[in-house]
Parts: C-alpha cells; structure tokens; sequence
C-alpha cells in the first residue's frame, strides 16, 4: 500500500468533528486514520466494503458515526482512563471497532466478522495500522457464542446495522459479562422495534436501559445508542443455530 500524504485540510471534517465529541486528534491517531481511508478506498475497488467513497463522507458517515459510540462506554472507558474488552459483531469493514481502538489504545477491541473476504481486509488493516490492540475472529456469531473464550467475555459488545433488535440481542447478550452492556447504534422512531424486542432482551438476560441521544457531527443528524444491560447469564441454548435468529426472532 503506498500512503497518500494527507494535511489537516484534508482532515478537517474529521478534526473538527472529533472535537465536536470532545477528543484532539493527536498525529499519529490522524495518521492511522488517514491510512485506514486509503486502505478502504483501495480494497474497496476489489470488493464491496462500502457504498460511502467520497473522503469526506468516510470520515463523517463512518469515522465520526463510530466515534459517537463512546457516549455509550461507561465513563473511565471513554476517557481512556480504564481498559475493556470490546467486541464488534458483524464488524464488516471495521466499523464501529477500528475507530474506536484507534481513539482508545486501553480498549482491547475484537473484530467478528463471518465473512471470509471481508475478514483478510480486517486483518490488513490491523497489520497496516499497527493496532496491537485490535484482534479479528473469523466466524458466524451463533457458533462462536458458544466457545468457553468466547462467551460472556466481554465488557462491551457493539453492532452498527447488524439487525433487528431482537434478533441483535440474541447474537450480542451470549458475549456479554454479567455487568456489562451491548450497545447498538440506531436511528431515531424505532420504538415498535424496541417494543417488540423486549420479550427477547429480558429471555437473554438482558435489560434495556434508556436511550442516549448523540449527534453525528458535521452533518448534524441525531442518533439514539441502544443500550442492553447484562443482568443474569444467556441461557445456554441461546444463540440458536446459524440463521435463526434472523429468521424466527425470539
């Protein structure tokens, strides 16, 4: 891969939502940003990674709307005053993790990702970025789930339009620790969806906390982080076989 030389400038949607959020940019966290860009934009002319292309729309609409996942973490994890396991499911091109781990070192950051391609990506990325805190598991989540490393180790597990709720419960709450949250981040106006996901959440050992209402800088476009908290221990049965979740939610 050969860099492309960047300058704030051609950062400045980046820096300056960043800031909006609350962080500084330090170089070589700028660096590791600009490199994943070329990175995604390179591969993603081989296969498809994103349909977002244009520099600036990576950085708002991928970069930064990962980025407004920290609002969630429990506050010495997003200041990066405490380390966590977090865990990306369905991580595709690595977003929410890889902005993340780059923004917070101390967050030992997992990328589950099943699909074969998009998991050599993964792997280059973490290679090409340095990002000795980032691992990729290559796998569908409902056999993973039910590996002893696997299941119930994790503080944090995160998914970006991965699913339905009750069905993003059900591939999410196995991973979680008692205590900890699963977090995904969605739009506005989905309450039937939350609704009707609440007889799954609390099957799993879920509890739904209330809402937190972040905004995508930039664009200045509101999301919500719905937040799962993990009160007592999935069932073993759960997650089902590969495909049912998604097919036959709970």
């Amino acid at each position: 891969m050969v860099n492309t030389p960047h300058s704030n400038e051609t950062f400045r949607a980046l820096l300056d939502g960043a800031r909006a959020l609350g962080l500084t940019l330090s170089p070589e966290e700028l660096d590791r940003f600009a490199r994943f860009q070329d990175v995604l934009l390179d591969w993603n002319q081989r296969m498809n990674l994103t349909a977002i292309t244009a520099p600036t729309d990576v950085q708002v609409k991928h970069f930064l709307d990962s980025l407004t996942v920290l609002e969630g973490l429990p506050g010495p994890v997003r200041n990066g005053e405490q380390s966590a396991r977090l865990l990306d499911v369905g991580a595709g091109a690595g977003f929410p993790g890889i902005p993340l781990a780059i923004v917070r070192p101390n967050l030992q950051v997992v990328l589950l990702e099943a699909t074969q391609k998009k998991c050599r990506f993964l792997e280059h990325v973490v290679t090409a970025l340095n990002l000795s805190n980032v691992q990729v598991v290559c796998g569908r989540a409902e056999e993973i789930a039910h590996r002893p490393d696997q299941r119930a180790a994790y503080d944090v597990v995160v998914a970006r339009a991965l699913a339905n709720l009750a069905t993003l419960a059900e591939l999410c709450l196995p991973f979680a620790r008692l205590g900890g949250e699963v977090i995904a981040p969605k739009k506005l106006g989905i309450e039937a969806e939350v609704a009707s996901a609440a007889k799954a959440i609390n099957t799993l050992g879920g509890k739904l906390l209330p809402p937190l209402i972040v905004r995508l800088p930039i664009l200045d476009e509101e999301r919500q982080l719905i937040r799962i908290a993990k009160v007592r221990q999935t069932p073993a049965t759960y997650p089902r076989r590969a495909g049912v979740p998604a097919k036959s939610p709970l």
